[in-house]
């Protein structure tokens, strides 16, 4: 089955389209008996952007998209990660030369593929030049195994100078209602043409449990700020008929428009009926009023 459209974001300078949204896949595991079938589901809906990382599952989880991608594989864009290594001391970083060349060889044989589209750096080591790793990067992209670069969790200074070397087509960055620190680099990913995907856009379940029926958000032992972000959430999502999930997700697609990005948000999910309901969050239009007042109680 062919992918349903779901409107498309041009993210960088390179050439990389993606849907308007796409699917995290830290959560999907070989423990969830579902994985394989919200990936295809996910390619159904047109959902067609799915982001994993050679960190997750210690590999394991690219092995799960890469085997739920058999038969599809031209009808996504695989994305991944590599650079967050662990260690018996807990997890540190790598972004030099060789380990760069290496780590994207291992990621191309556990996904099953003979190109990646979107390769990140998924965190700065800070032991290493961060041109070294973007000209490292810019290798495998010569070399035809990736397609297109980008970074995680990026400083403006980071994006600078690896832009220096080799474009760059995305930020992912942690971004919602509850973690707004990324708009501090925002502005250089417009200024550099850069797209912006956002991980954890529904507040890392934060604001998925909230009653939209009810008149006032309940969270027992929340800070006044806190609660005044929830109601504010839950009272918009009950003028839409919506899920508090899917105006998180509005609001994160919609700063496109305030800050000039391309921005395709990657919510995670572990079944199909929630994956149904991030996408049709691509139906809310939040007005003006409602952004205003999403981003004041955020603030």
């Amino acid at each position: 089955m062919r992918p349903t459209p779901l409107g498309t974001a041009a993210l960088g300078t390179t050439g990389l389209t993606a849907p308007a949204q796409g699917l995290g896949c830290m959560r999907l595991s070989a423990r969830t008996p579902d994985a394989a079938a919200v990936i295809n589901r996910a390619l159904d809906l047109g959902v067609t952007f799915l982001d994993t990382a050679d960190l997750y599952g210690a590999g394991a989880n690219e092995e799960l998209v890469g085997a739920a991608l058999r038969h599809r594989r031209d009808e996504a864009v695989v994305c991944t990660k590599f650079g967050v290594v662990r260690t018996a001391d807990g997890m540190t970083t790598r972004g030099d030369a060789g380990y760069v060349r290496a780590a994207c060889d291992a990621s191309l044989r556990r996904l099953g593929v003979e190109v990646i589209d979107l390769y990140y750096l998924h965190d700065r080591d800070p032991r290493v030049p961060v041109e070294e790793t973007a000209g490292a990067m810019a290798e495998l992209v010569a070399a035809g195994k990736v397609r297109h670069l980008g970074l995680s969790n990026a400083t403006a200074d980071d994006l600078r100078r690896a832009s220096s070397v080799h474009p760059i087509a995305a930020l992912q960055s942690e971004w919602s209602l509850v973690a707004r620190q990324v708009e501090e680099v925002v502005p250089v990913c417009a200024e550099l043409g850069i797209g912006v995907v956002p991980y954890c856009p529904q507040g890392a379940g934060q604001l998925n449990f909230l009653d939209p029926t009810a008149r006032r958000a309940h969270a027992p032992g929340a800070a006044p700020a806190a609660r005044e972000l929830l109601d504010a959430v839950a009272d918009v999502a009950r003028d839409h008929g919506a899920r508090p999930g899917q105006v998180a997700l509005a609001w994160v697609r919609q700063q496109a428009v305030k800050w000039g990005v391309a921005v395709v948000p990657i919510p995670g999910t572990t079944k199909v009926a929630h994956l149904a309901e991030n996408v049709a969050a691509l139906e809310v239009e939040l007005t003006a009023a409602e952004l205003s007042r999403l981003d004041s109680a955020s603030a």
